[in-house]
């Protein structure tokens, strides 16, 4: 499933001109859009009303002067040790993370990506 939620999520992204990351971890993902207002908007909308998706949150919004992955449709984290462990995902570790602390995951993820 994770496969074709990427693949089409980086076509789309690109016809938005939406940039991201997604981080999976067990059943939980947590991704980071940005890009056109607008876009984003019919984006969540969108996110919001599929089936693969369920108790979906939006844990922060901002408007920002730049993009932590302007290189990247959609980024897959395939660095776990950067990232939150499964056994933090049992532990609430994301549910209890602050948006900040969550912005910090994905800086980390795109400092690695530019590596």
């Amino acid at each position: 499933m994770l496969a074709g939620i990427l693949l089409q999520a980086r076509r789309n992204n690109k016809r938005d001109e939406i940039t991201g990351a997604l981080i999976c971890r067990q059943d939980m993902y947590l991704q980071l859009v940005e890009g056109p207002a607008a876009a984003i908007d019919d984006l969540y909308l969108n996110i919001t009303a599929d089936d693969r998706h369920c108790e979906g949150t939006l844990a922060y919004s901002a408007t920002v002067d730049h993009r932590l992955f302007p290189d990247w449709e959609m980024l897959d984290d395939s660095m776990p040790g950067v990232t939150f462990s499964c056994e933090g995902i049992t532990g609430s570790e994301i549910g209890d993370a602050s948006p900040e602390a969550l912005l910090a995951v994905f800086e980390q993820i795109a400092a690695k990506a530019r590596n």
